[in-house]
């Protein structure tokens, strides 16, 4: 089972606990407005691998992960599924720590055989580092150009199946920085016990120039940067969401 693999990054900090081995697989079906990374998009793109050839490049420099471990993010790892379970079957042979960075765009409860292989994938994941872009269903929709109820769903399973899940979300400003929605993502995820961590960051601009090189509109042109002293309050309103859940008794 080959994977079709956009890049590989050695020293990876933000991609999960310790240092990590990072993979970035090529395509995704999301359409992010804000997506840094647009040249991951089509599935016709990257390398191809063998997950036997990742994890030699891996083994090489395994003393720099004792404290981290493997991380495949992308583009959109699921998309992938059978290619991402190879590559973590060899990592935990050797008792890697495994995560997953992945939007859960993906996840259909209706699809028996993708949930038959995602079961088997979540026996072999440590952490689920999960995107969720917006709360509402419509905005959603209008930053991403795909609906929501599946990501949502799938951190329902995530926390039936005990995986351990850090959230991730995105602040821009004018369109993920509402107060109202903000708190609502909290009180949502505030309802799942697998919930370790929470990462919210700022919107940056760093991605427009790759825009202008692959000649694809940048639908953010002119949205600025977001302040990272505001986002500091942001995180703070998403956590008074999980504070009320939790207080509520309803974390299961």
């Amino acid at each position: 089972m080959q994977g079709r693999i956009h890049s590989i990054e050695s020293f990876g900090t933000v991609d999960g606990p310790g240092t990590r081995f990072v993979v970035f697989v090529q395509g995704c079906p999301m359409r992010c407005a804000y997506c840094h990374n647009p040249d991951t998009w089509a599935m016709t793109g990257g390398t191809m691998m063998e997950p036997e050839e990742i994890y030699e490049q891996f083994k090489r420099n395994e003393s720099f992960y004792k404290s981290g471990g493997i991380t495949v993010t992308g583009g959109e790892p699921l998309m992938q599924i059978d290619f991402v379970t190879d590559l973590f079957t060899l990592a935990k042979r050797d008792h890697v720590h495994t995560c997953l960075d992945t939007s859960g765009i993906t996840y259909n409860p209706e699809n028996r055989p993708f949930i038959e292989k995602l079961d088997r994938l979540m026996e072999l994941t440590d952490l689920v580092m999960l995107d969720i872009k917006h709360i509402d269903p419509q905005k959603h929709r209008e930053l991403t150009e795909q609906p929501n109820e599946g990501i949502l769903a799938f951190a329902q399973y995530l926390n039936e199946k005990h995986v351990d899940m850090w959230i991730r979300h995105v602040v821009v400003p004018g369109i993920t920085d509402d107060d109202r929605y903000l708190f609502d993502l909290g009180y949502f995820i505030g309802q799942f016990a697998n919930l370790k961590a929470l990462d919210v960051l700022p919107y940056h601009t760093m991605g427009e120039a790759k825009y202008k090189k692959l000649d694809i509109p940048y639908k953010l042109a002119g949205v600025p940067a977001m302040d990272k002293n505001k986002v500091i309050e942001k995180k703070e309103v998403i956590l008074n969401g999980i504070r009320k859940r939790r207080a509520e008794g309803s974390v299961h």
